[in-house]
């Protein structure tokens, strides 16, 4: 997992769960420049990024749809407050949208279901 997302607790939230339930989280980024930085310098890629909208420097969609140019393949997930951006998150290639504040389940069921696309 690559978690982007520019309120840490979020973060550090995200990453409790999601290594609780056996995922790994190989990084993380606060803005989407660092985002796209970073996923372009990573050796091995993660199987599924999670990405907010709101950040400084660069909002999410844009990051979504640079990393798309480099990686065709990344599976990203939107978790964000603004319903408004669904359609344009999802347009610009995002996998899957998560309204916050979303069940956790949800986002788990989410990657459970992206991994195995990927798999098989």
């Amino acid at each position: 997992m690559f978690l982007v997302d520019d309120e840490k607790f979020i973060v550090d939230l995200y990453k409790d769960i999601l290594e609780a339930n056996g995922h790994t989280v190989v990084d993380v980024a606060s803005d989407g420049e660092e985002a796209v930085r970073k996923y372009r310098d990573m050796k091995e890629k993660p199987v599924v990024i999670i990405m907010d909208q709101r950040m400084p420097i660069k909002d999410g969609v844009s990051a979504t749809q640079e990393i798309l140019k480099m990686d065709p393949e990344a599976l990203i997930f939107f978790g964000s407050a603004d319903l408004h951006i669904e359609k344009e998150a999802l347009a610009a290639g995002a996998r899957g949208f998560l309204l916050k504040p979303f069940r956790i389940e949800e986002l788990l069921a989410a990657i459970s279901e992206a991994e195995g696309e990927k798999k098989g």
